[in-house]
């Protein structure tokens, strides 16, 4: 019986080896190599821990099985106290592993669960690197770009058949119509603009969705930046961020809760829209995106999206830029204008995802057909 403990206990050790890299590799300098790698948690490195957990899980029963419940000698007290606490660790380490594949699409990237979103359902990829599908038989059909970030790109929408440009692509006629999705997460205008420059197909109509923070270049020119939220780092006990960060099960339940105040993106949107030397700049920026669908007779149309669970307030903030576009004759679709018929918490994605849910999505959708038709 020693014996068998003392192999279980090597074995252990052996396995905690690779443990180690899998779970910590940032304290090894090791890193992971494989597409989109940060943005998504591939799937086999998840497997390769969800195993390897399953195996220390196993020796923990086995020492336990040999140490406590066939040694004659063990203790009633300590019998019992290491019953509950192996009980304890298998049920921790068995949701552990059921958290390594459940995904929850957040704001951003930075929680697990939204890393395994992404690498479930980001796709599929273009080659110029957007969540497209590439066009087919394109040539003779009327091509729409549709400009914009992660509102554009579907972030949260786990299929892009619920985009409102792929919606779009159905009411104007696939047949007719190719509809290209240059929709990228974090994107402000300055970076839409060099996208579009990039983008080899030319438009016949140009779509730009606007969102209140793609100011945000100007502002920073302007040394007025986004308080940038740290993770984990609101966790004052030594030792618990690190956890909370490495593994999925508390790394899930850490983000059902609130971390950034809702205080600091709004005080950073007020004070660039009501700032002429950030706020010229950033309409010197949209300039540069009607002028090129013009020189190449593109038809230009705009949807305002607004803080989706703040509407009044992005309303007046991105009033300069809604009449930017009406004073120059350019289509605008003011979408809190048309979002009463559906209630707040159906206009989101999920309570930690403030992105346009399919209903929203749909809504953009319709009222830009209507527009792009009136002008046609």
């Amino acid at each position: 019986m020693t014996s068998k403990l003392i192999t279980s206990v090597f074995r252990l050790l052996i396995i905690g080896v690779p443990f180690v890299f899998l779970f910590f590799p940032d304290k090894w300098n090791i890193k992971f190599d494989y597409p989109y790698a940060g943005l998504v948690d591939n799937f086999y490195v998840r497997l390769a821990k969800a195993m390897l957990l399953l195996l220390v899980l196993a020796e923990l029963l086995r020492i336990f099985y040999y140490g406590v419940i066939k040694n004659p000698k063990s203790n009633k007290i300590v019998a019992n106290l290491a019953t509950l606490g192996i009980m304890v660790v298998w049920l921790f380490g068995i949701l552990e592993i059921v958290f390594m594949f459940i995904s929850q699409s957040h704001e951003g990237d930075l929680s697990k669960a939204s890393q395994i979103w992404f690498a479930k359902y980001w796709k599929p990829i273009t080659s110029e690197g957007y969540r497209d599908f590439p066009k087919t038989n394109a040539e003779k059909k009327k091509k729409v770009l549709v400009l914009g970030d992660s509102f554009t790109a579907g972030h949260g929408l786990n299929h892009t058949e619920d985009r409102f440009s792929d919606q779009l692509e159905q009411k104007l006629g696939t047949d007719k119509f190719a509809v290209y999705n240059l929709g990228v997460s974090g994107s402000d205008t300055r970076d839409e603009f060099q996208r579009l420059q990039k983008f080899p197909v030319k438009p016949d109509a140009l779509v730009l969705e606007y969102f209140p923070n793609d100011i945000e270049k100007a502002a920073r020119d302007a040394k007025l930046t986004l308080a940038q939220f740290q993770p984990y780092n609101d966790i004052k006990m030594p030792g618990i961020g690190s956890m909370v960060m490495r593994f999925y099960l508390p790394n899930y339940i850490y983000w059902q809760f609130p971390h950034m105040p809702p205080a600091s993106i709004t005080d950073f949107v007020q004070k660039s829209y009501t700032d002429t030397t950030i706020l010229n700049p950033h309409l010197r920026d949209l300039q540069k995106i009607v002028d090129y669908a013009r020189q190449n007779n593109a038809p230009m149309y705009v949807v305002m999206v607004p803080f989706l669970q703040n509407m009044e307030k992005s309303n007046g903030y991105t009033k300069p830029i809604e009449d930017f576009f009406t004073n120059q004759k350019i289509p605008v679709v003011r979408l809190s204008d048309h979002l009463g018929s559906i209630p707040a918490k159906e206009r989101i994605v999920g309570k930690n995802d403030g992105h346009a849910s399919a209903k929203v999505n749909a809504l953009i959708a319709q009222k830009l057909y209507e527009s792009m038709k009136a002008t046609q």
